[in-house]
């Protein structure tokens, strides 16, 4: 693979390689010159595309809503055999009503859409953060001694896990990452969440890593915790 591996360079920025493909090149990574360049300038042309885009669908739950309000809005006012003006009165009516409604459906669908962008520009810069650390050719490579995978530190503290192994969570859980003082899991500190993949991910920590720090990631609750409740299942040595 590796006459070919600056090729994967595309498809590693759309997150398009399989575990095996995107854990070699993150490997080869850390060492390219010429792959780290590539790779900035595609996260660039990406990042570009995704502001432009227009967006995307109303998700299946919004567009029930939309509907069930307007089919809940009394259209039948119409009174027979009255005057013009009279019958007007209802029409006219229920048309300002049914505008409301589509303007109301018009500017929740907006306000989803934007908080989708938002969301999608979030992840992609922390991707990228995380792809930089592991870039980083002074970087610090920390084995682990629960679960598969490595962290890497940089000499500013940054740091970012390499995992192989981890499913999504389960339902109405998710994967949090802690900062260890000294390996006292008492005094853990936040450090992000995430929700896992059936494959190799690369996921940057919150926070800043200091010698002698353990990192480790627990099982939590949807949203995350104050106070780590389970056994880790992922753990570096000390940094």
């Amino acid at each position: 693979m590796e006459t070919g591996i600056h090729e994967l360079t595309a498809g590693y920025a759309l997150d398009a390689l399989d575990a095996e493909e995107r854990w070699a090149y993150e490997a080869h990574l850390a060492g390219c010159e010429r792959c780290q360049q590539e790779l900035a300038s595609f996260w660039e042309t990406t990042e570009a595309l995704a502001v432009a885009a227009s967006g995307p669908a109303p998700s299946p739950a919004l567009r029930e809503r939309i509907l069930a309000d307007v089919r809940a809005e009394p259209l039948q006012n119409v009174v027979p055999l009255e005057s013009r003006s009279r019958r007007l009165v209802p029409v006219l009516g229920a048309v300002a009503a049914a505008a409301a409604v589509v303007a109301l459906a018009v500017g929740l669908w907006a306000s989803d859409l934007s908080s989708q962008l938002d969301e999608t520009r979030a992840a992609l810069e922390r991707q990228q953060a995380a792809a930089q650390i592991l870039a980083d050719p002074s970087a610090e490579t920390v084995a682990l001694q629960a679960g598969t995978g490595r962290l890497v530190v940089t000499a500013e503290g940054e740091a970012a896990l390499l995992l192989d192994g981890l499913d999504r969570a389960p339902a109405g859980k998710t994967y949090e990452m802690w900062i260890v003082p000294g390996g006292d899991i008492a005094a853990a500190e936040r450090a992000g969440t995430f929700p896992g993949s059936d494959g190799v991910e690369l996921v940057g920590l919150e926070g800043s890593v200091s010698a002698g720090d353990v990192v480790a990631v627990t099982i939590e609750q949807a949203g995350g915790v104050d106070a780590p409740t389970t056994t880790p299942i992922v753990a570096s040595n000390p940094v």
